[in-house]
């Protein structure tokens, strides 16, 4: 009994340190599209630097995975919930990357304006963020719905991602010169895609933790 009170301890110090590093990612996705729309150069420079702190996390919390697995030997919902707990781990270190990314490319841009007033980057940014933070929310709550809605959310910043991608093409079509400008912020759109991405893969790892079926979520019409 003893043995199972301390595994139950130690999985929510698991989850708290999950959730903490989400919190870290995604501050660091707005501070990095902040930076870009603002042209703040010294933020950006310091966004690439933090990064090392989410790779950081990252391995502590795989470590403590690894020893809750050797030391306590889990079974069913308590070897579900670390597994999952680590797949989580890793979408977050790479989101933490993706910030990192546009933090980078707002750097590339140096002091130039962007191409264009940044609108449909900003609005992808705010829906990628709430997902990841609706999706670290079914983990705490175990929220099947929720974490369906973040799937079914993903289809918003993919046709954000689209329009944006169709307006910089046309840029790059009426004026050769505008190919680099455009160019860094197709990246920084590419990223913003990517980071709604991972939290869909968080979405789904927590219906994995609950109903222990690992199948791709379903999107209901909402």
């Amino acid at each position: 009994m003893m043995l199972r009170v301390d595994l139950a301890r130690q999985l929510t110090h698991l989850q708290e340190e999950v959730v903490l590093l989400a919190n870290v990612v995604n501050k660091a996705i707005i501070r990095a599209v902040e930076a870009l729309k603002e042209r703040d150069l010294a933020e950006s420079q310091q966004i690439v630097n933090e990064d090392d702190y989410i790779d950081r996390k990252r391995y502590e919390i795989e470590e403590l995975c690894v020893d809750l697995i050797a030391t306590q030997q889990p079974m069913a919902g308590d070897l579900r919930a670390i597994i999952a707990l680590l797949h989580i781990t890793v979408e977050l270190e790479r989101m933490g990357d993706y910030a990192e990314g546009i933090a980078k490319i707002s750097l590339l841009m140096g002091n130039d304006p962007p191409l264009k007033p940044l609108i449909d980057i900003p609005r992808m940014a705010d829906k990628s963020t709430e997902m990841l933070r609706d999706s670290m929310d079914s983990l705490v709550h175990r929220d099947q719905l929720k974490a369906n809605k973040v799937v079914h959310d993903d289809d918003e910043v993919d046709a954000l991602y689209d329009q944006v991608y169709r307006e910089l093409l046309l840029f790059m079509i009426q004026d050769p010169r505008s190919i680099q400008r455009a160019t860094y912020l197709l990246w920084a759109a590419h990223d913003l895609e990517r980071i709604a991405d991972r939290a869909t893969n968080i979405a789904e790892r927590v219906i994995f933790l609950i109903t222990g079926q690992m199948t791709k979520a379903k999107k209901y019409a909402l």
